[in-house]
C-alpha cells in the first residue's frame, strides 16, 4: 500500500496515489489537476484506477453510456483483485440501487426516490429544519465561548433530517454515526469492514421490516408502497436505497455547512459582504460548494470498451473515479482565480459538485435547502462567529471520498 502524495510508476504512466490520511487535499487536487483531465490514481489499499480532473472531460464522461456502474464490468473484481475487505468496498460495491445500474432500471429506481424529493415536497420541510436549526442553536453557549460547532450544530441537523425524511428510528442515529464513520474511512480495520457494512444492511432490513407493519409519512414507506403498487422493488433495492439516502443525505450537508464556515473564517472580507446584505448565502453556498466541494471524489465507473480522454485512454475494464476536489478549481472552467474563494465570482453556479447528467445527486435541493437556513440562523444568532484555531491546524478525516474535518472548534462570539 503507497501512502501520501507519491508517484509510482506504472503500466499507463505516472500514477499517483491518493493519501489515505488526507493530510493535503488542495495539494493533492492540485498535482491531480496537473496530470492532465484524466490521471492515472491508485486508491487506498493498492487499487489502481483512473480518475477524472477538469470540468469539461467530466462532464462528458458523466453523461458517457459507454462508463457504467455495473461493477461486473471491472476487470479487477473479475479476477478477485479486490478484497471482501478493501476498506472502499462498500462505496464501490453498495448493493443494488440507483447509484449501481444505468439506463432503464436506474430510471425505475430513481424515479421513485426523485418523487419524494420534488422542490415543492423539499420546501415543504423547510419549517421542520428551522425549528431544528434553532433548538441547536438554543443548545450552544450564549456567552460566545469555545465550541465544536461540527459536533454541536453542522452533524446533527442533516441527520435529524434524513431521519425524518426515510422514516430513521432517532435512537439509531448514535449507532449510525460510528458505523457511516467506520464505511467511510480508509482507515477501518479489515477485520470491521464486513461487521459494519452486515450491522448497517441490518439496521436498515429493521427500518424496512418496522415501515412494513406501520407505514408513515417517509420515504421508506413510499418505496414499500411502490412495491406493493407494481413497481417490483425486491428487498435489497429498498434497503440499499435506504442506505444510499441516509449516507449521503447527511454527509454532503455537514461538510457543506463545515467548509461554508471554514472560507468565512479564513475570508473576513467575504464574510463581511454577505452579514452586511452585499452577497447572497445563496453565493455562500454555491462559491463552498464548488472552493470546497463536500465530495472529494466519487467511487465509482466501468469502462465497457475503451475510451479516449484527450491524450490518454481508459481501457475497456478500467475503473474511473470522479475528483471534484480537483474539479472545482478547475482554471479551464473557472478562470485564472479558480483557486480564490469569491463569493462575487459570476461562475459560481457552473460547478458539477453534485454530479452531472442521469446520476446528478436528487438531494441537491435538499442539502441547499438546510445550508440555506443553518449558515444565515447561526450567523445571525453569533455574527462575531471565528475559529478558535488557526486553519492550519485543521484536520482533514481519512475519509478520501468526503472534504470534512474531524473536528471545528469555533469560538461563538456575539
Amino acid at each position: 500500500m503507497t501512502t501520501g502524495i507519491e508517484e509510482t510508476t506504472g503500466t499507463e504512466s505516472t500514477r499517483i496515489a491518493l493519501d489515505p490520511f488526507v493530510t493535503d487535499l488542495d495539494g493533492e487536487s492540485a498535482r491531480l489537476r496537473a496530470a492532465g483531465p484524466l490521471a492515472a490514481v491508485e486508491l487506498p489499499g493498492g487499487v489502481p484506477v483512473w480518475a477524472v480532473t477538469h470540468h469539461a472531460e467530466a462532464r462528458a464522461l458523466l453523461t458517457d453510456p459507454r462508463l457504467v456502474k455495473d461493477i461486473n464490468v471491472w476487470g479487477a473484481w473479475r479476477r478477485g483483485e479486490i478484497p471482501a475487505d478493501w476498506p472502499l468496498i462498500g462505496l464501490a460495491n453498495p448493493g443494488r440501487s440507483m447509484l449501481t445500474v444505468d439506463g432503464a432500471e436506474h430510471r425505475r429506481l430513481r424515479t421513485l426516490v426523485a418523487q419524494a424529493l420534488t422542490p415543492r415536497r423539499v420546501e415543504r420541510m423547510r419549517e421542520r429544519i428551522e425549528r431544528l436549526t434553532q433548538d441547536l442553536l438554543d443548545g450552544l453557549p450564549a456567552d460566545g465561548g469555545v465550541v465544536d460547532l461540527k459536533a454541536a450544530f453542522a452533524y446533527p441537523l442533516p441527520m435529524y433530517v434524513v431521519a425524518d425524511l426515510m422514516g430513521i428510528e432517532t435512537g439509531l442515529l448514535p449507532r449510525l454515526k460510528v458505523l457511516f464513520e467506520k464505511f467511510f474511512s480508509t482507515q477501518t480495520p479489515p477485520e470491521e469492514v464486513l461487521a459494519t457494512l452486515m450491522e448497517l444492511a441490518r439496521i436498515m432490513g429493521e427500518t424496512v421490516a418496522a415501515k412494513r407493519q406501520a407505514p408513515g409519512d417517509d420515504l421508506t414507506s413510499a418505496l414499500i408502497l411502490a412495491s406493493q403498487d407494481g413497481d417490483h422493488l425486491t428487498d435489497e433495492e429498498i434497503v440499499s436505497t435506504l442506505q444510499l439516502m441516509v449516507a449521503a443525505g447527511h454527509e454532503t450537508t455537514i461538510s457543506l455547512i463545515v467548509n461554508a464556515v471554514v472560507n468565512l473564517s479564513r475570508h473576513p472580507e467575504q464574510r463581511d459582504l454577505v452579514l452586511s446584505g452585499a452577497a447572497d448565502w445563496s453565493a455562500v453556498i454555491e462559491e463552498t460548494l464548488r472552493f470546497s466541494t463536500p465530495t472529494s471524489h466519487v467511487l465509482i465507473r466501468f469502462a465497457t470498451e475503451d475510451v479516449p480522454v484527450g491524450d490518454k485512454v481508459i481501457p475497456a475494464g478500467d475503473a474511473l473515479i470522479v475528483s471534484y476536489s480537483a474539479i472545482g478549481r478547475d482554471e479551464s472552467a473557472h478562470g485564472p482565480t479558480a483557486g480564490d474563494f469569491d463569493i462575487t465570482r459570476e461562475s459560481k453556479n457552473r460547478h458539477i459538485s453534485f454530479g452531472h447528467g442521469p446520476h446528478v445527486c436528487p438531494g441537491a435541493a435538499l442539502s441547499r435547502l438546510e445550508a440555506g437556513v443553518a449558515l444565515p440562523a447561526l450567523y445571525a444568532r453569533f455574527p462575531g462567529l471565528d475559529l478558535a484555531v488557526p486553519a492550519e491546524e485543521l484536520r482533514n478525516k481519512p475519509v478520501v471520498t468526503q472534504n470534512d474535518l474531524f473536528e471545528l472548534p469555533v469560538r461563538l462570539g456575539s
